[in-house]
């Protein structure tokens, strides 16, 4: 048996619910829907000590007044009722795929007795055969002015119509062929309905009988002697060929896929999805959508599934590749499988081409989440909110204008560095980056590496402070910021407004303590806490908890971010070069300072390792013996060091690929 559940508030807008479930409401509004084998099982999730869920879950929870629940035959009949509530209801509490854009349809109204062709947005209508979507409504309109020569249908609007019609004179389109003139009746209904279905044909795929019809008619005419003729349908073969220009072939075998991508972080996902028709693009669609659930990629692939596909019918194409397979993938197939009348498969492709248009699919799913965290970040007034938001939820004295985040990078305990960030006015200050080589602390200790490197940097603070106690040229006493000399701020001479580590309750207390012992005790410490987004502060046992839609939470997630981008590739650079410093250490009649002059030429192992014996020779007292040297020392330990495993992974903030 499959369920359906709905979790109700106690306050709202009482709104009927469908079927035999009109209890449910009681005078609240429905805040979350969803399906479950074993009801008792997924509520006793829900329903357990408040501190061990996740803070939207127990949001919904405290939130809910009463569960009402309808029990289907078959999980096909669960997913189609979810579907009906979701769109019904719209709960606060799931995932909700919008998308702020209407993309571009192209139509072909076969309802009416002349049907038109056009370029429409919004909701489909019955009757009307739909392309795309699309991405820019000008490239539709260019491909169709480009195909009316080759297919003359009507494509005016209803009144130029009904007006050419009165008048008995066609309008411009009719004159230079790209109109057949069907509403002066210069072609009947059934020859234009004829074009219409060879212009749909075409759109759907078919285009190699419609290439070789028409060049076998244009051989024909030749051989006549009928050139006028013969240079029309070349001149048609022409436009074809142009239109097809824009549309590549991707996949070989002519099938019928969309090809689906998600690019997420801890509060946004981005979806795009291209839509292949005939083995071509035939649109592309995408958007970002808020976060409002703590479930994986297979999680959100269902969600998106569910809502894209499960309302039309028309739109959901043999084939379906996913990122990741939904957890209930034979449900979704057999749905799907019955609202089509084919089979329709989902899966995730392995190899081929198709698996490389799903990398494709995915890098643009990348980049539309890095530009609309760009355009978010670059946006004065969400900024100004961000501000307010984290001074509001920290309870925060003056708004912090200034922020520092810390962050800490090693290998195995190895070559402990930390990183410093600054942000100001919710913008990166990268001139205020400054960088750490943790000095007192043996191994990996997280905890004792982030007291050293907040007390290293406030005690520079007091040490700035305490040696510009007079202002030159003046009797004002007090700090002075910039240098006299290079005109330039002093590195650690402006105290921020707050400042964030990464990570949770031992590395905030560990940043505390560095305060404290110091004697700074106005200057505001908190944590940023990966897995969950919490918000830690000193001394307090539970976590501050920001939305996850909110400004404030998002913009300290990107410092923290910027922070972990910026020790790593300080701890990347530092590892590259005591890899090659160690390489080099018993190449024979290499010094410490020929060695420093390598290391500043090449910069790197992996460029020393990729240069040749010649390049090698170049560097200043380096000579041939010596760089043959070198290039089989460098060998020798790139083929014997351990290789480290890392994981790749998304920076929302810059837009990077980053290894963990």
């Amino acid at each position: 048996m499959a369920g359906r559940r709905r979790t109700v508030p106690s306050r709202g807008r009482s709104r009927p619910s469908p079927g035999s479930t009109a209890s449910a409401t009681r005078g609240g509004r429905v805040i979350y829907v969803g399906k479950a084998k074993n009801l008792r099982a997924r509520l006793s999730s829900y329903f357990q000590d408040i501190g061990n869920l996740h803070a939207r879950t127990a949001t919904m929870v405290t939130t809910a007044a009463a569960v009402d629940w309808t029990v289907v035959r078959t999980e096909v009949e669960a997913l189609q009722l979810e579907y009906s509530w979701i769109k019904e209801f719209d709960p606060r509490f799931n995932v909700k795929y919008r998308d702020d854009k209407s993309y571009p349809w192209l139509a072909v109204t076969l309802g009416d007795e002349f049907p038109r062709v056009m370029v429409g947005r919004g909701a489909k209508r019955k009757g009307t055969r739909y392309f795309g979507p699309y991405s820019h409504a000008w490239a539709i309109r260019e491909t169709v002015d480009i195909l009316l020569r080759v297919f003359p249908m009507r494509s005016c609007s209803n009144g130029v119509f009904k007006r050419s019609g009165q008048i008995g004179r066609p309008c411009l389109l009719g004159y230079i062929d790209k109109c057949s003139a069907p509403c002066v009746g210069n072609i009947s209904a059934e020859d234009h309905r004829a074009i219409v279905e060879d212009f749909c044909d075409f759109m759907g795929g078919q285009t190699r009988p419609f290439m070789r019809r028409i060049e076998r008619e244009m051989f024909a005419a030749s051989e006549r002697q009928d050139y006028e003729k013969a240079a029309r349908l070349r001149d048609d073969l022409g436009a074809m060929n142009r239109a097809l220009e824009k549309q590549a072939v991707v996949l070989g075998d002519g099938s019928d896929v969309d090809v689906i991508a998600l690019a997420e972080d801890p509060l946004e996902v981005a979806v795009q999805i291209f839509y292949v028709r005939g083995g071509r693009i035939r649109g592309q669609r995408g958007w970002v959508a808020d976060r409002v659930d703590e479930g994986g990629t297979s999680e959100l692939v269902e969600d998106f599934l569910l809502q894209l596909y499960a309302g039309d019918s028309d739109a959901i194409p043999r084939e379906i590749l996913v990122p990741a397979l939904p957890p209930d993938v034979d449900t979704f197939e057999q749905l799907f499988s019955d609202l089509r009348g084919v089979k329709v498969s989902i899966r995730v492709p392995q190899r081929g081409d198709k698996k490389t248009l799903q990398e494709t699919v995915a890098r643009n799913a990348l980049e539309a989440l890095a530009l609309h965290k760009t355009k978010r970040a670059s946006d004065l007034t969400t900024r100004n909110r961000a501000l307010e938001e984290i001074q509001q939820a920290l309870e925060l004295d003056d708004v912090p204008l200034r922020i520092e985040c810390y962050d800490i990078s090693n290998l195995q305990g190895t070559e402990v560095v930390a990183s410093m960030v600054v942000f100001e006015d919710g913008l990166a200050r990268k001139g205020e980056y400054r960088r750490f080589v943790i000095k007192g602390v043996d191994g990996q200790n997280d905890v004792a590496s982030m007291h050293e490197v907040i007390t290293r940097r406030f005690r520079r603070l007091l040490d700035e402070q305490a040696r510009s106690e007079l202002k030159p040229g003046t009797e004002e006493s007090g700090p002075m910021l910039v240098d006299p000399e290079t005109g330039r701020p002093r590195k650690f001479a402006y105290a921020p407004g707050l400042v964030v580590v990464d990570g949770g309750p031992p590395q905030v207390a560990a940043a505390q303590r560095s305060l404290d012992e110091l004697g700074i005790d106005d200057i505001p410490v908190v944590g940023l806490a990966k897995r969950l987004e919490e918000v830690w502060v000193p001394g307090q046992e539970d976590p501050v908890i920001l939305r996850r839609s909110s400004e404030g939470l998002y913009l300290l997630q990107r410092i923290r971010d910027e922070a972990h981008r910026f020790a790593i590739s300080h701890h990347r650079s530092r590892r590259s070069k005591s890899m090659v410093e160690s390489a080099l250490d018993d190449v024979p009649g290499l010094g410490e300072v020929r060695r420093k002059t390598l290391l500043k030429h090449f910069g790197s192992l992996k460029k020393l390792r990729d240069a040749e014996v010649a390049e090698i020779a170049q560097v200043p007292g380096i000579g041939p013996a010596t760089a043959a040297s070198i290039k089989e020392a460098v060998a020798a330990a790139s083929g014997s060091r351990e290789t480290v495993s890392v994981t790749p992974a998304f920076n929302a903030a810059t837009g990077e690929i980053v290894e963990e």
